[in-house]
């Protein structure tokens, strides 16, 4: 029988090793991200996304597509296009497909599930976008969007952004680039608590939480054929479980691997990677946007339309003889995370090319800070405000893995 140390050294391996199959994809696809933030311009987003058409939608889908996969910059320029006039379900068609149709998404599931996760995940980003499009014109309460608009305005202020020059000029020049390297560093600087508690979480789970505790979790899991009932069941905890983990999307994906060895059906585990909006640090900030009635609305359309959506892919892909196998989720347990491989040379590159833009950056932000005090500016750094309440309990959490994860690995080499 394995001891806690051993056990402890397992999750903390795990983890790391989690992480270290992720990293270039991470990499990549804030490159990529950043990339587009940089030479696409935003005023584009804000043009002809005023009322529910399929134009409009399919406008906010495409930025959304073009935009960050964090959830919190999402809600922020979800925000922004609703306050300054874009209607409400193209302003959730961007929020949904910036969160659930990005290039770096799909990279991660791939490494971590397999290509029907992949597929489910984008026609799935799909299919929420057209499901809450329905729910919001059944349901909407009269006057609700306007009061919601209203008060997205009175928090907005004045955050207008100025006009990009043309990419084309953009990116041939050292200014373009380094707007680049800054955007790539503020990325992972939105996202790095998260993933760093998703990874820890997973490693933990992996390793200490026995499949009894799935099966009853999640209603009949590891059910060869489970009954309606028990797909709809599980596509109901699946966010509920997301909910308490108080991860963003990307930092839930190797859980979500987790889950799918342990047994939960393919619905349940969608259910569980489309539930990042639903989660309680995203609901508290869309209160402090538009209200606490329409944030509670917001968590009740996107609740049922992802429960759809992951019945009907579920069902679709069942159909057609796709969905994937147990053997999928049974490569956590056999992965030999390090060794001379791609993954090595990939993580090579891009941890070279992550500190170069960092130790640029720093250069950059020196020369401007100094030119500030020599033109008697006095700024220095501009401050964006105290974090919130949830912002340093994510910042406690984080640190309390980074404490488990080197506890892990220095106890049992000191316990010999």
């Amino acid at each position: 029988m394995k001891t806690f140390i051993s056990l402890w050294n397992e999750a903390a391996v795990t983890s790391l090793g989690l992480f270290w199959t992720a990293f270039w994809a991470f990499g990549l696809g804030y490159l990529v991200s950043s990339m587009i933030q940089v030479f696409v311009t935003r005023s584009r987003m804000k043009r002809g996304m005023g009322e529910a058409t399929a134009g409009s939608v399919g406008l906010g889908t495409f930025f959304g597509f073009l935009s960050s996969s964090c959830s919190f910059a999402a809600l922020s320029t979800t925000r922004s296009l609703f306050a300054k006039g874009a209607g409400l379900v193209p302003a959730l068609a961007f929020m949904l497909s910036s969160t659930n149709l990005v290039v770096e998404l799909g990279i991660i599931i791939a490494l971590f599930l397999s290509w029907q996760f992949v597929v489910g995940e984008y026609l799935g980003g799909v299919l929420l976008i057209l499901f809450m499009w329905i729910v919001v014109a059944l349901t909407l309460p009269e006057g609700l969007e306007e009061k919601a608009r209203k008060h997205a305005r009175a928090m907005a202020g004045d955050d207008e952004e100025d006009e990009n020059p043309d990419w084309r000029t953009q990116i041939r020049t050292p200014e373009g680039w380094l707007k680049v390297a800054r955007r790539y560093g503020m990325e992972w600087d939105m996202v790095w608590k998260d993933v760093s508690i998703g990874f820890t979480v997973a490693g933990i789970i992996a390793v200490f939480v026995p499949r009894d505790f799935f099966q009853a979790l999640f209603i009949d899991s590891g059910a060869s054929h489970p009954a309606f009932w028990q797909v709809l069941a599980q596509s109901v905890i699946g966010p509920i479980a997301a909910f308490f983990t108080f991860i963003g999307s990307m930092g839930n994906v190797p859980l979500a691997a987790v889950l799918f060895s342990n047994g939960v059906s393919f619905a349940g585990v969608m259910a569980f990677l489309f539930s990042d909006l639903v989660v309680f640090p995203v609901v508290r900030i869309q209160a402090g946007y538009y209200g606490w009635k329409m944030a509670l609305y917001l968590v009740a359309v996107l609740l049922l339309a992802l429960v759809a959506t992951s019945v009907a892919l579920h069902y679709g892909f069942a159909a057609f003889d796709m969905l994937p196998s147990e053997s999928v989720g049974r490569v956590m347990a056999d992965r030999h995370f390090f060794a001379v491989d791609y993954t090595m040379f990939l993580n090579a590159a891009f941890v070279c090319m992550t500190v170069g833009f960092w130790l640029w950056k720093r250069r950059a932000d020196r020369a401007a800070k100094a030119g500030h005090m020599d033109h008697g500016s006095g700024h220095g750094d501009m401050s964006h405000g105290s974090s919130s309440l949830g912002d340093r309990l994510l910042f406690g959490f984080a640190m309390a893995a980074f404490v488990w994860l080197a506890g892990g690995v220095v106890v049992p080499l000191l316990a010999g």
